[in-house]
């Protein structure tokens, strides 16, 4: 990343594990791989998707690490879990030794929920000031332990420092997303949108592209429309009406659902997670998955895509 994010796709990664519960590194080449030929632009590698909260920080080193090594694409990486700001400046100081193109802050660490805006825009101004000024910094609404989406004023500020340069947005609201659009108009800072409902109508808009969980299962969609929505008009809305519909998977049991589609894939993963229970994937989640597959592979050979 130089002075702007590519535009594009930019999945949020998976840890693959090992049944014991380790981070299985030759699952991860072969995931890396899997979502290269699928087209990405960039990885959003020490994500929720990726079970940051549930990683160590040695872990999230290690993988931020690992990653932009064996990367063929720009790598991003967030990865500051802890409440106090001083360890937060830590662990980003951490990840952006591992030489990822940017680090992504998350916003809901930056204050507690219920808290003020100045004491959000006062813990910014402190991370800031102690990171260094060249490094490129982004932004993502994670929804967990709880969404704080940023205000027009927050984002107005800091689109204005020059520094950031990727907002993965999580609103899920296609006004907002273009009252935002509007706001970074001009400025490094680029919107990748994560709800697949809204993605066509906010790329229409000046969004960058897609930065969201459903990369996981069919990437090549996702990167298809991002590149063609202006040259195939009428294609893009089939493409956009089936990838809104699709979408409605990642409430089932995600992100074991998108190993399994993974492993279906031949990408030598298995199902476990840290954050869910993969034995609970039960034979009508499997079900769901194979059929999906197939609906993708029917939507891409008849749009020859």
């Amino acid at each position: 990343m130089t002075s702007t994010a590519k535009n594009g796709v930019w999945p949020v990664m998976l840890t693959p594990f090992t049944e014991t519960g380790k981070i299985d590194y030759k699952g991860l080449e072969a995931l890396m791989q899997w979502y290269e030929e699928g087209g990405v632009s960039g990885l959003f590698a020490v994500c929720q998707s990726s079970e940051m909260f549930y990683l160590s920080l040695q872990e999230r080193i290690e993988l931020s690490r690992f990653i932009k090594k064996n990367a063929h694409v720009p790598v991003i990486s967030s990865g500051h879990i802890s409440y106090s700001i001083d360890d937060q400046i830590d662990e980003l100081k951490r990840v952006a030794d591992t030489g990822v193109d940017a680090v992504i802050l998350i916003t809901n660490r930056l204050a507690e929920q219920g808290s003020s805006p100045e004491l959000w825009t006062e813990n910014l101004n402190l991370i800031l000031n102690a990171l260094p000024k060249e490094l490129p910094l982004g932004f993502y609404e994670c929804p967990y332990p709880y969404k704080r989406l940023i205000s027009m004023e927050e984002i107005r500020y800091a689109a204005n420092t020059g520094r950031f340069h990727f907002l993965k947005d999580t609103c899920c609201d296609a006004a907002l997303i273009r009252q935002r659009l509007e706001t970074i108009r001009g400025t490094n800072l680029q919107l990748f949108n994560a709800n697949s409902a809204t993605l066509l109508d906010s790329l229409q808009h000046g969004a960058a592209g897609f930065s969201g969980v459903m990369a996981n299962f069919h990437p090549k969609l996702y990167a298809w429309l991002c590149e063609n929505w202006k040259k195939e008009p009428e294609k893009a809305k089939i493409v956009q009406a089936f990838l809104t519909m699709a979408s409605q998977i990642e409430k089932q049991l995600y992100p074991v659902n998108a190993k399994e589609h993974l492993k279906n894939q031949n990408l030598p993963i298995t199902t476990y997670t840290r954050t869910k229970n993969h034995h609970e994937m039960s034979p009508l989640f499997s079900s769901e998955v194979k059929q999906l597959e197939q609906l993708t592979e029917w939507i891409q050979q008849q749009l020859q895509i």
